[in-house]
């Protein structure tokens, strides 16, 4: 909660300071790797940097955080927090880095504002930064505490790799050491930290799409991007035996085995939280009514296809529609030409599960919202920084 000092300062300058964040946040990473260029072996990603998506999402969060404060001041926006944190714990973040995140972050606030950025404005967004961190700072120490080790990371050896879908590839790894495991809920992630051709280590978070029970399994399912740094080597280097670091199993977007109709919608490498979910409650023997809905752009692009489709099958009251942008449409599966349309599986009661790209998640939450759906009932997954809940 503002003090009422800075309150008033802060309802005065957020909507200059919104516009201007992000400008602010590219001079605020300079100055942070220029001063702690360690940061980018193993902790920050140089794509997400490249292309500017990590700006964007933290030039987004600021914004969301400080208008929620004026908005609602006896409140905290809790979603994005969560989210925030659940990244931060897999990547390793830690208390004693929010003060240098904090230097070099308003040293670059002071650069781009001049004169305009007033003692008494400063001492009010100085403010705002400190109840962000703090407030996350709680969050990961208890996501933390959560886990059955204390490491950051520890080492997994790749025991199976199989290919799925189009240009998909699903990594299957056990513990390479005695480091405890924890046992992971459907829909969490891990983050895979690997060594680059230059030494630098880089790190990805992939959602653990099969064996989520099973605390001596780790699976992910990693779509080749022939453009990008991280999953060209994970898919061309990676050979059964080698050794890769693992986090602990974080995120909040998990499904509960009971509970309102839930309608899934995925599309691409996008099912993989879904994969895992219906996995999960096929093996719990769920009588929860579930509508699973994929989109891909043939039948024989969409990963993890034959494991969704026995999970499935095993659930009494669930149901599955897919549709295709080309090839023929298979039998048995609803399937339909073009893009998806979610009006015949909605209801408003309906707990909805989105994940895949961020304008096919743009269309289907349009569509969820039009058919009278809550928004605290429409839950997403987005796979690198989260520039959606940001914008």
């Amino acid at each position: 909660m503002l003090s009422t000092k800075s309150f008033p300062v802060i309802e005065a300058t957020l909507p200059i300071i919104a516009e201007r964040i992000s400008s602010i946040t590219p001079n605020f990473y300079n100055r942070l790797f220029t001063a702690h260029p360690e940061l980018l072996d193993g902790i920050f990603s140089r794509s997400n940097q490249k292309n500017g998506t990590q700006q964007q999402a933290l030039a987004g969060s600021i914004a969301v955080f400080a208008t929620y404060l004026v908005k609602y001041p006896n409140t905290t926006p809790e979603t994005m927090l969560a989210r925030v944190a659940h990244k931060h714990t897999s990547l390793g973040v830690v208390e004693e880095q929010y003060p240098i995140v904090y230097k070099h972050l308003f040293d670059a606030i002071a650069e781009d504002l001049g004169d305009a950025l007033t003692p008494e404005i400063a001492e009010a967004w100085t403010e705002v930064y400190w109840l962000m961190a703090h407030a996350l700072i709680k969050i990961e120490k208890g996501l933390y505490a959560q886990q059955a080790n204390a490491e950051i990371y520890a080492p997994w050896k790749l025991v199976e790799r199989t290919e799925t879908g189009l240009d998909s590839v699903v990594f299957s790894f056990e513990p390479a050491d005695e480091t405890p495991v924890t046992v992971a809920k459907p829909g969490q992630f891990v983050s895979v930290r690997m060594p680059m051709a230059d030494g630098i280590r880089q790190v990805r978070q992939y959602t653990l799409s099969n064996d989520i029970e099973h605390a001596s399994r780790r699976t992910i399912t990693v779509k080749l991007d022939v453009n990008g740094e991280f999953s060209p080597v994970i898919h061309n280097d990676l050979k059964i035996g080698d050794i890769v670091e693992l986090s602990n199993p974080y995120g909040d977007l998990v499904v509960e085995n009971d509970g309102s109709p839930l309608v899934i919608a995925t599309a691409g490498i996008g099912c993989t939280p879904s994969a895992a979910a219906l996995q999960t409650l096929a093996a719990n023997g769920s009588n929860r009514k579930v509508t699973v809905l994929h989109a891909d752009q043939e039948f024989s692009a969409w990963p993890l296809r034959d494991q969704m489709i026995e999970s499935v099958s095993k659930l009494p009251e669930a149901t599955i529609s897919t549709w295709f942008e080309r090839g023929e449409l298979p039998e048995g599966l609803n399937a339909k030409a073009g893009y998806m349309d979610l009006t015949e599986a909605l209801t408003e009661d309906a707990q909805v599960y989105l994940c895949g790209p961020l304008p096919f998640m743009n269309a289907v939450r349009n569509q969820a919202l039009e058919a009278g759906v809550p928004a605290e009932r429409i839950h997403y997954e987005v796979f690198g920084p989260d520039v959606w809940l940001a914008a």
